[in-house]
């Protein structure tokens, strides 16, 4: 048992390691902020400048000026709306049907969906290729959000998890009452699982904010280009605009930065309450 001298001792050590550690974390997003209001020559100026001489907000005004950013934005918003309501609806209705339907089949089934995790996603991305162009998807944003309308196995197993700890009864209570099971769903499930859907939105939200090689693979005209490729494309073969595209990354950062915050406490409740109850 530790004295209470140790405890008092050892308080001071745990708060100087968690600063530490969320100093190195910060300090690629301050270092990402301060290049975007510097000139290219104090971005790579030795010794390190610290703070410009003079903010340069014009590089935020360039962004926009330079490439259609604005259409980015737009796009890169519509494809992870599709994605994150595709995410919510596909695979809470397949972790539900997986955890508290018993059909014949079911443990199969859901062993074969958990084995697609094994799955390289290098291995299917020609045969995807393939497909989509057979269906004429190429160059649009089908491709981008249609496959969350189909699950994803990883959401699936952690909605699986969460729905296995709701007791039975509620579902045997609202059968008796006349209820479906998309009534159940709408009802019962989904008011009690929140904090675990908050976590499949939030995960949604990034992978699609943040996909790269998608969009690579499937859209050509750049009216189409999301947030990703428009970073990209600030860097050419000849020249690199550091100040431009430190400031670009910065908006596209923000979002992410803002979505974390206002749902940081549904996402830690979710994981939390997984982890103990799953």
């Amino acid at each position: 048992m530790a004295t209470q001298k140790e405890k008092w001792l050892s308080k001071p050590l745990i708060y100087i390691a968690l600063i530490v550690g969320a100093l190195f974390t910060v300090a690629p997003f301050i270092w990402l902020v301060r290049s975007s209001v510097m000139t290219i020559q104090e971005i790579f100026s030795m010794p390190p400048k610290w703070l410009p001489a003079v903010p340069q907000w014009h590089n935020y005004v360039d962004v926009f000026t330079t490439l259609p950013f604005g259409q980015f934005f737009i796009n890169t918003t519509v494809i992870v709306i599709l994605n994150v309501i595709g995410a919510l609806l596909s695979n809470t209705i397949m972790a539900y049907a997986f955890a508290r339907i018993p059909f014949r089949g079911r443990s199969i089934m859901y062993g074969l969906c958990l084995a697609t995790l094994m799955l390289p996603a290098t291995v299917t991305m020609i045969p995807l290729f393939i497909k989509w162009k057979y269906l004429g998807g190429l160059n649009t944003f089908a491709p981008l959000f249609v496959p969350a309308f189909f699950g994803n196995a990883f959401y699936i197993f952690m909605l699986h998890q969460f729905f296995k700890t709701i007791p039975i009864e509620f579902d045997e209570a609202a059968f008796v009452d006349g209820a479906s099971y998309p009534q159940i769903i709408a009802k019962i499930i989904v008011p009690v699982a929140k904090p675990a859907l908050a976590v499949v939105a939030i995960f949604s939200f990034l992978n699609s904010w943040n996909d790269f090689m998608g969009p690579l693979l499937y859209l050509n005209d750049q009216a189409k280009f999301t947030l990703s490729l428009g970073l990209k494309m600030f860097l050419s073969m000849f020249r690199a605009e550091w100040n431009t595209l430190m400031a670009a990354a910065t908006l596209a950062v923000l979002p992410l930065v803002a979505i974390f915050f206002m749902a940081q406490r549904y996402f830690i409740e979710g994981l939390t309450m997984g982890g103990i109850k799953g």
